[in-house]
């Protein structure tokens, strides 16, 4: 039975009314299947995936509490995962359909069954160590980068091309780009020297001149503005007035100091 599908395709209803099984399965199993399916593709024996057992209690064969259902991986001896697996069935969950695209037709796409039972993949007991391993193993790859560095040659800017969807955005016309701005003395981080090595410094600089401005002394000893306003505060007067206003000169009582030390 086919109907018409929104895109003027077909949808195939032929399978409609199978029960088919969902089933979570972890990363390191759903990628061996995958390797295994693109190798049988190549040729023409194929092999099964998997083998599920289903058991149950002979006496009490209708009691689903009773019911176990197991699976066997197959695959090589070389694959380092875990081959026994338990299937822990939901009976409890939203009603699903399952749909197939073919590649081959153009907007081909078929129903190809209702989901009658779900399941979660658990490796066995024995398992669990080693599947713990493998996930750990996949954690520290995925956290491997492996990012490449690579020299661009003179190449008259052919790899700086704006990108398609791009263009309109930047503009090409070299008036309209902005000039770049000189960094700030400001902005510039600088690191705090020792307190006591920064006072000889000062002593040194009111030394060679009695009044400096707070810029004036960032410039010289390269401090953070605030740092040098407290060791300021402490050593020198802050003239608000007259014809030093807006410097600094040492306090009297460190004026004294300095002097004898330059007459020493």
């Amino acid at each position: 039975m086919d109907e018409d599908h929104n895109n003027g395709g077909f949808l195939d209803m032929g399978k409609a009314d199978r029960s088919v099984w969902l089933m979570k399965c972890p990363v390191v199993v759903a990628k061996s299947w995958k390797s295994q399916l693109a190798s049988s593709s190549s040729s023409s024996d194929s092999q099964p995936l998997a083998k599920v057992v289903f058991s149950l209690d002979p006496l009490k064969p209708d009691d689903p509490s009773l019911h176990q259902f197991t699976m066997e991986v197959a695959g090589s001896e070389t694959e380092r995962i875990p081959k026994s697996y338990s299937l822990n069935m939901f009976k409890d969950f939203v009603p699903m359909c399952v749909f197939s695209e073919s590649s081959q037709v153009q907007s081909s796409v078929a129903m190809e069954g209702k989901v009658e039972h779900k399941f979660d993949m658990k490796p066995h007991e024995e398992n669990i160590e080693e599947y713990g391993r493998l996930c750990r193993e996949r954690t520290n790859k995925s956290m491997i980068k492996n990012r490449q560095i690579q020299v661009i040659d003179n190449d008259r800017g052919v790899h700086m091309r704006p990108m398609p969807g791009m263009v309109g955005l930047i503009s090409s016309n070299p008036k309209d780009k902005k000039k770049t701005m000189p960094v700030k003395q400001s902005d510039v981080k600088r690191t705090r020297r020792d307190r006591g090595e920064l006072e000889d410094i000062m002593f040194k600089l009111f030394e060679r001149q009695p009044n400096w401005t707070l810029k004036q002394l960032v410039q010289e000893t390269d401090q953070p503005a605030q740092f040098l306003k407290e060791i300021l505060n402490e050593l020198c007067v802050y003239n608000k007035r007259g014809a030093n206003q807006g410097t600094y000169e040492l306090k009297p009582e460190y004026k004294k100091s300095a002097e004898d030390t330059a007459a020493e």
